[in-house]
């Protein structure tokens, strides 16, 4: 059985990728917040292997490599730059062996990743080479291991994310770039959303869209544009907050929610957001009007996890083996509608 490229599987329909394994690994109790480096490859591997056929359980076709922020800048952050390669090839060698053994007939696309690293500097031509190389290793160690496409994303410099693309050219595999603009719904270096997505098709990228840092109320009106401007495949990976007009991001959403203990931070992100966290229903929504628009390549970024990932399948018509376990509310015991279900018990759900 052949394997399908990325083009052939997108020009005959969704193809879902699961990210969002930074907040997901946290919340486990395996990643230090903020800090946010993935040592877990390393430190317990079983568990980044467990959260990848969870993900592919719940029908995400692309296991991308969990490797974000796994870059040397923030190596040398935490002091800890000797394990740079040690950790990329073992993320790397995690996401293939569970790419390996796919669920089903569909092969699954095992991807490498790059991305942001938080030093470009559009006035310093030094950092721009020092991020070039650092992509360009990771990019390496990607193709080393065997994988079967390339994915950049949250980029919020266009011209960082041009950089990474031409890395990631230079492979000669299928590249994914994703751009994350921050509130001021521009680039950092002044280029506009449309104008990045377009430039990066003009540069060769295999799909090109949006990533994270924004929810689904704020990021489908960009998609909505570079749908209809660019002839590539395109993606949507949005995070799963509500995110909107006046906080088109999740770095300064507020709580309105009633909250007793605010948060010691100065902002709630990134540990204290729960409360503005989609449902599922709004995840699937997204994912529809995503799909309607002609956008093919579809997940969910930060707050994702293996129930939001099947809800997009579902929303787009796929069948995934998590959708035997999908919602079953007819079998409730007070909200359902079972005919085993006692009448009193249902006459009490208004008081409930």
């Amino acid at each position: 059985m052949s394997k399908e490229s990325l083009k052939e599987r997108l020009d005959k329909g969704p193809v879902i990728c699961a990210e969002g394994f930074l907040f997901e690994i946290e919340k486990r109790g395996y990643m230090a917040s903020g800090e946010f480096v993935p040592m877990v490859s390393l430190d317990h591997p079983e568990i980044l292997e467990n959260l990848h056929k969870e993900f592919q359980h719940a029908g995400s076709d692309i296991v991308q490599a969990f490797t974000y922020n796994g870059h040397r800048e923030k190596m040398r952050v935490i002091g800890k730059e000797e394990l740079l390669e040690p950790l990329n090839r073992a993320a790397l060698k995690i996401a293939k062996k569970v790419a390996t053994n796919h669920i089903g007939k569909k092969k699954n696309l095992m991807a490498g990743n790059i991305s942001n690293s938080n030093i470009w500097n559009q006035d310093d031509k030094n950092s721009q080479l020092e991020v070039e190389k650092m992509f360009r290793e990771m990019v390496g160690w990607a193709v080393d291991e065997g994988a079967d496409i390339l994915i950049g994303e949250t980029f919020y410099y266009a011209e960082e994310a041009y950089t990474a693309l031409k890395v990631m050219k230079e492979s000669g595999l299928p590249s994914v770039i994703t751009i994350a603009p921050y509130g001021q719904n521009i680039m950092r270096d002044g280029i506009s959303i449309l104008d990045t997505c377009k430039e990066l098709e003009q540069q060769g990228g295999d799909v090109v869209g949006m990533n994270c840092h924004r929810g689904p109320n704020t990021m489908l009106p960009y998609l909505k544009e570079i749908r209809k401007s660019l002839k590539c495949h395109v993606a949507g990976l949005p995070i799963t907050y509500r995110t909107t007009k006046a906080h088109p991001t999740f770095f300064n959403l507020p709580d309105k929610n009633g909250c007793s203990c605010p948060t010691p931070h100065e902002t709630t992100f990134p540990t204290a957001l729960d409360p503005m966290q989609c449902s599922r229903y709004e995840i699937g929504q997204f994912a529809k009007e995503a799909y309607d628009l002609g956008i093919n390549y579809l997940g969910v970024c930060c707050g994702a996890n293996p129930m939001l990932i099947r809800e997009v399948a579902e929303a787009v018509g796929l069948t995934v083996p998590a959708s035997k376990y999908r919602e079953k509310m007819d079998n409730h015991y007070m909200f359902g509608k079972n005919k085993r279900i006692p009448k009193h018990i249902k006459d009490y759900r208004g008081k409930a």
